[in-house]
């Protein structure tokens, strides 16, 4: 029997995924067995090789870490997805919880937090950093503006307000240029936006901002 935990780590950012594997790499029931910095590299390595866990950021270079869960979820349902990210408002932990994922800490949160939360993932079980399960318990207890929005509307939103064109998403989220069209009136309409301006102004109340995707 295996008696350790192949872990996949996602982030743009080499220097974090440095300081991810030298953690790892002094826990001797995990071991990283790859990296990527996009979600289209990510899909690529899960193909290539065995993986129990993957530990992703959200902000990535295209998809999000959100969309890049529903798609590691759809492809290979027996990895486990843990979202380590800066994003501690509420709407972020629920919407990639949502989308698949079984755990979410913040990058403020110990060491120790992140390595529990491999184990548990590994186990098919949720974990959440302390923050992140507060956060949410407090979002629990009132209706948000963005919880009638689906998972793709989200997405399309998240993409518009970091500056991608109708184009782009479509391109991004492989759809027709009118169904991101569709997307848009929809989400305008559940946020009650007229323009364009309205719709950052809601968008920001949601815990976007234009600096959510990395480039």
């Amino acid at each position: 029997m295996k008696s350790w935990i192949n872990v996949l780590l996602v982030d743009d950012h080499a220097v974090v995924r440095e300081g991810y594997r030298r953690l790892l790499e002094r826990c001797i029931d995990m071991r990283v067995v790859a990296e990527a910095a996009s979600i289209d590299e990510l899909l690529t390595r899960l193909a290539d090789q065995p993986v129990d866990v993957v530990v992703m950021d959200i902000a990535l270079p295209g998809s999000s870490g959100i969309d890049g869960t529903r798609r590691v979820i759809h492809r290979h349902p027996g990895v486990g997805v843990l979202i380590s990210s800066m994003y501690e408002d509420a709407v972020f932990p629920a919407r990639a919880l949502e989308a698949g994922a079984l755990g979410y800490v913040t990058k403020a949160s110990p060491p120790d937090m992140l390595l529990e939360g491999i184990r548990r993932v590994a186990l098919g079980q949720r974990y959440l950093s302390k923050d992140v399960a507060q956060a949410l318990a407090q979002r629990q207890q009132a209706m948000q503006p963005g919880d009638a929005l689906s998972p793709r509307e989200f997405e399309v939103l998240r993409q518009l307000v970091a500056g991608r064109s109708l184009d782009q998403i479509a391109g991004q989220l492989a759809l027709s240029q009118k169904t991101v069209a569709n997307y848009q009136s929809s989400i305008k309409q559940k946020l009650g936006a007229d323009s364009a301006t309205q719709l950052l102004h809601a968008a920001r109340h949601l815990g976007l901002t234009g600096g959510d995707s990395a480039t």
